[in-house]
């Protein structure tokens, strides 16, 4: 399933995360993917997975649907 605009400049394996629900994919506003593949320009497959590695989302994704992040660590006792 594609859905509208254009994400650009997102590389494989970027950490993305949605910019709105897509409620048919059951997946909400916030919620952290993984770029795996590229299908075109601003064409992206994103894969979801819970916290033990399991998928359970694959989405081709355009556009404003998800935005490329950046995740840090910070030392114990620290704020980023």
């Amino acid at each position: 399933m594609y859905y509208e605009d254009v994400m650009t400049g997102i590389e494989m394996f970027a950490v993305v995360a949605m910019l709105e629900d897509l409620p048919d994919e059951r997946l909400v506003r916030g919620r952290v993917g993984t770029v795996v593949e590229s299908w075109a320009p601003g064409v992206y497959e994103v894969e979801f997975c819970d916290d033990k590695g399991r998928t359970y989302a694959t989405v081709a994704l355009k556009a404003r649907t998800a935005d490329a992040i950046t995740l840090r660590t910070c030392q114990p006792g620290r704020l980023a």
